[in-house]
């Protein structure tokens, strides 16, 4: 086999796995970032209300809707339903998407963590 020959097929051989999709989100590394970046104010069990609410079933349910917590106005006349897609840019930048809302929280930027935190959030139910 001429020298040029094998060298072009050991270059694509290197190619292709950079050319693979990037992984799908990852729950489990989700759950560290929520410890990191929610926990102090979430809890991720039913009922269990902190700073913030309970994150147990978020995904699925409506803004400002969990028994027992006081949202605010903003927040709770929100009218969103916590989908992944609705999720995403509001762990991004929360006084963006619900102007007013109470949650100090600056947002989180890096969009891997957000996709593997909200991976984790749509296991807690």
């Amino acid at each position: 086999m001429p020298t040029k020959l094998v060298l072009a097929a050991a270059l694509i051989g290197l190619a292709i796995p950079l050319a693979a999709p990037a992984s799908a989100a990852d729950a489990e590394n989700g759950e560290k970032v929520f410890k990191q970046q929610c926990g102090a104010c979430h809890s991720p069990v039913a009922g269990k209300n902190g700073v913030g609410p309970s994150l147990f079933g978020i995904v699925g349910r409506t803004a400002g809707s969990v028994d027992g917590f006081r949202y605010s106005a903003a927040n709770k006349g929100s009218g969103i339903a916590w989908t992944a897609e609705k999720l995403d840019p509001y762990i991004k930048n929360p006084k963006e998407i619900v102007p007013g809302t109470t949650m100090p929280y600056i947002g989180l930027k890096d969009d891997a963590k957000r996709a593997d935190l909200i991976a984790y959030l749509e296991t807690v139910k």
